[in-house]
């Protein structure tokens, strides 16, 4: 794997006949990889150049020694930079931390920030559902032994919350390894002020989670969906849910999804 400073792996979706209309930057969240996570936005690069990152340790990009909100925050900042004046900017779960960090850093790169279920439990600490997932999951991460295999960690994320669990290929356990040692989004200290006084347009969905297994949905369901409500309101964010989705819903339901995107990256003032 190349060194750690070498560049992020980028994959640019351009399907249209002609010019795109805009640009974007799509930013994953944890134990998967850009073209896997998107893999259903992939229709939007008919209209659009829809920029695919995998976070360091993820897809094809380095290894790093932790996986980083903040240090995933440069990143971004950089591959937005490859256009002049930027681009649109959508991450999801703790690609959506990552984004927050990126946009409050560099407001001046970002035409609209779309959050798609932000792992930002923190910064929703207020909302007392999200305070109570919060104690469960410090608790539940603290108590996993540190000497779990690739294979055994990616069983206990999965199977006790009726999600299947992925096969075993090279690229699933290298990312399950960069999220066994990855800093907690959920502990992040986000600067919210300039998000909230960024002059870009702002979109946070979350899922409704009823279709999701009872415990999954106990565990921190439901606080996900009081932390998108909370961190939209915190950021200025219109919030909008996808009904018979969970933690993915641009993969549950991504006709609504890319409607969604398609709309805000068409909008005159983004």
């Amino acid at each position: 794997m190349a060194a750690e400073d070498a560049p992020l792996h980028v994959t640019t979706w351009s399907d249209g006949p002609g010019p795109a209309e805009a640009r974007a930057v799509l930013v994953h969240g944890t134990m998967t990889w850009g073209t896997e996570s998107f893999a259903e936005q992939r229709p939007l690069a008919r209209r659009f150049r829809v920029d695919v990152l995998d976070r360091r340790g993820y897809g094809g990009s380095p290894d790093t020694a932790r996986s980083d909100y903040e240090a995933d925050a440069d990143d971004i900042a950089e591959v937005l930079s490859r256009t002049p004046g930027g681009a649109h900017l959508v991450g999801h779960s703790y690609g959506g931390v990552s984004a927050m960090f990126a946009a409050a850093r560099h407001p001046h790169l970002v035409h609209s920030l779309t959050l798609i279920e932000p792992a930002a439990m923190r910064a929703a600490e207020a909302d007392p559902e999200v305070a109570e997932a919060l104690t469960r999951m410090r608790a539940a991460f603290g108590s996993v032994p540190r000497n779990l295999s690739a294979e055994q960690y990616l069983t206990v994320s999965t199977e006790p919350y009726g999600l299947p669990v992925p096969e075993f290929t090279p690229w699933r356990l290298r990312a399950t390894r960069t999220a066994m040692g990855e800093r907690p989004a959920w502990e992040a200290e986000i600067p919210l002020a300039p998000l909230a006084a960024g002059g870009f347009p702002k979109l946070v969905i979350n899922g409704t989670w009823e279709t999701a297994d009872p415990e999954h949905r106990a565990f921190n369901g439901d606080a996900m969906a009081a932390c998108g409500r909370t961190v939209a309101a915190l950021i200025a964010a219109r919030h909008t849910v996808v009904p018979a989705t969970a933690h993915d819903p641009h993969r549950d339901h991504p006709a609504e999804v890319n409607r969604l995107l398609a709309d805000l990256w068409s909008r005159r003032d983004a």
